[in-house]
């Protein structure tokens, strides 16, 4: 994991000690965070609800129904698992990593506070970055969980923290979401009700277990008590993973950044909503303040947009990868995520704009709830949220053909594709069977010719582009390695 300053606005609780630590082992976090007592299942709950402790990992689901939920399977089903989600798959999101890196004793005070509570069998542990995976192993064996705890690495994808994903993958399946929506809480690991919360959320309740709710409620708001933990990254000078207290301006974090809210700030990262930058300074953080402004608090991810980029290029590529991340097996993401991103980069390109435009908003439209997760969802939220925003530009993108502003990568939005399609257009004849076979990758323009992509295939898309390659009936496509320029 690329490293990543840690900042905080007021004091710090889940930061405290990484001032002056790369990583707290043992000893260290114990100098730091005494170790909490242990709870009983009635104690959990009661402290979760008394603490007000909802899900950090973008559904903010309260974690006392959770847990009373698995207590309630428990009973007719087995001894549950506790799941610790540290997939983090957003590009720019590092919270958790943070966390699972430099503070991993903390993640596990709060997961063996809930596997000793519940009676769990074990604690998994989620994990797809090589060193948060590595921490985790020593924290293990730091702490004498070898045995009864582990950790399962998987695919560095967008979707594989989606609950029903990760439960798959640690089954030992492939983790993509589940045609059919079954909790966690009732049949997860190995088919038993399951405890699956996100490596902050752990964090937060050892927090909450070790002050109190009182004193765990000194900071934040009266329904959001503590504090929240925030990736800021977009076109902010100082990028860093802030600890604030709930309900805090967003303006003073952007500040303590380095940056401005400019056009507009995302906040709950490539599923969460724009908010427009003079509405952005006084938002509070928190899920009801953002919630007065269209936003949601979401990953904890905000990103500042500079002026100097071209907003809906930068939401263009976002929608390509968000596209080629998918799961590919349900309707939306295999045929509307794709139709979506080639609509919004065609309005990007100033490409009969108007058109694209409504093309825009009635795919994002039919994307909506029919998916068979939240990916549709998040992605069509994402768009809708932009051209509201940045209406202003998506007027000059229609009228003039662009805003005149390039397109500079403000928004990571990076894969692990290794291959980009090539034309040779002394060959090609117009056939189309490139757009037939890689839909929303490659389309055809009014004059009967394919329009190729400049952004590298998606890794899983490429068995599709060589069969697009091997039926091209004039021989003028080809794959090349993505640094490699046409001659």
């Amino acid at each position: 994991m690329t490293r990543i300053a840690v900042r905080h606005l007021g004091p710090p609780r889940l930061t405290a000690g990484l001032d002056g630590a790369a990583r707290l082992d043992w000893d260290a976090h114990r100098r730091v965070h005494p170790e909490p007592r242990p709870l009983t299942a009635a104690r959990l709950v009661a402290l979760a609800e008394e603490g007000r402790l909802h899900g950090r990992g973008g559904a903010a689901f309260p974690f006392a129904r959770k847990a009373r939920a698995v207590l309630d399977a428990a009973r007719r089903r087995g001894r549950p698992v506790v799941v610790v989600n540290g997939t983090e798959g957003e590009p720019g999101s590092a919270k958790d990593k943070v966390l699972l890196c430099r503070a991993p004793h903390l993640v596990l005070d709060g997961a063996t506070l809930a596997a000793t509570a519940l009676g769990a069998t074990e604690i998994v542990l989620g994990v797809t970055d090589e060193t948060a995976a590595e921490s985790m192993e020593r924290a293990l064996a730091e702490r004498g969980l070898d045995g009864r705890a582990r950790v399962v690495r998987l695919p560095e994808r967008f979707i594989t923290g989606e609950s029903g994903a990760l439960i798959r993958g640690i089954n030992g399946r492939r983790p993509v979401p589940p045609g059919r929506k079954v909790r966690a809480s009732t049949k997860g690991v190995g088919g038993m009700p399951t405890l699956l919360s996100n490596a902050e959320t752990y964090a937060q309740l050892a927090v909450l277990a070790g002050l109190g709710p009182r004193r765990y409620g000194s900071v934040g708001t009266p329904g959001e008590p503590g504090t929240v933990l925030l990736t800021v990254t977009g076109s902010a000078r100082f990028p860093a993973v802030v600890e604030t207290p709930a309900g805090a301006p967003l303006g003073h974090l952007l500040d303590l950044c380095g940056t401005r809210a400019g056009e507009g700030v995302l906040v709950g990262g490539y599923h969460g909503a724009w908010i427009p930058g003079d509405a952005a300074v006084g938002t509070r953080l928190s899920r009801e303040g953002l919630a007065a402004v269209g936003g949601t608090l979401g990953a904890g991810i905000v990103m500042p947009l500079g002026r100097g980029t071209c907003p809906l290029g930068e939401c263009a590529r976002v929608v390509r990868y968000l596209a080629a991340e998918s799961a590919g097996q349900c309707g939306p993401c295999r045929l509307g995520l794709p139709d979506l991103a080639g609509a919004l980069a065609a309005l990007a390109e100033g490409r009969d704009a108007a058109a694209a435009c409504e093309t825009v908003r009635r795919s994002a439209r039919m994307a909506e709830r029919r998916g068979a997760c939240a990916h549709p969802d998040g992605t069509a939220r994402f768009v809708l949220s932009a051209l509201e925003v940045f209406a202003a530009d998506a007027a000059r993108h229609v009228d003039g053909g662009g805003c005149g502003r390039p397109v500079l990568g403000v928004l990571p939005a990076d894969t692990d594709a290794r291959l980009r399609l090539e034309v040779d257009w002394s060959r090609c004849d117009g056939h189309g069977l490139c757009a037939d076979v890689l839909r929303g990758l490659v389309r055809m323009d009014e004059y009967g010719y394919p329009v190729i992509p400049g952004e590298p295939v998606p890794a899983r898309l490429e068995d599709d582009a060589r069969r697009a390659v091997a039926r091209c009936p004039g021989l003028a496509l080809r794959l090349v390695p993505r640094a490699q320029r046409g001659s």
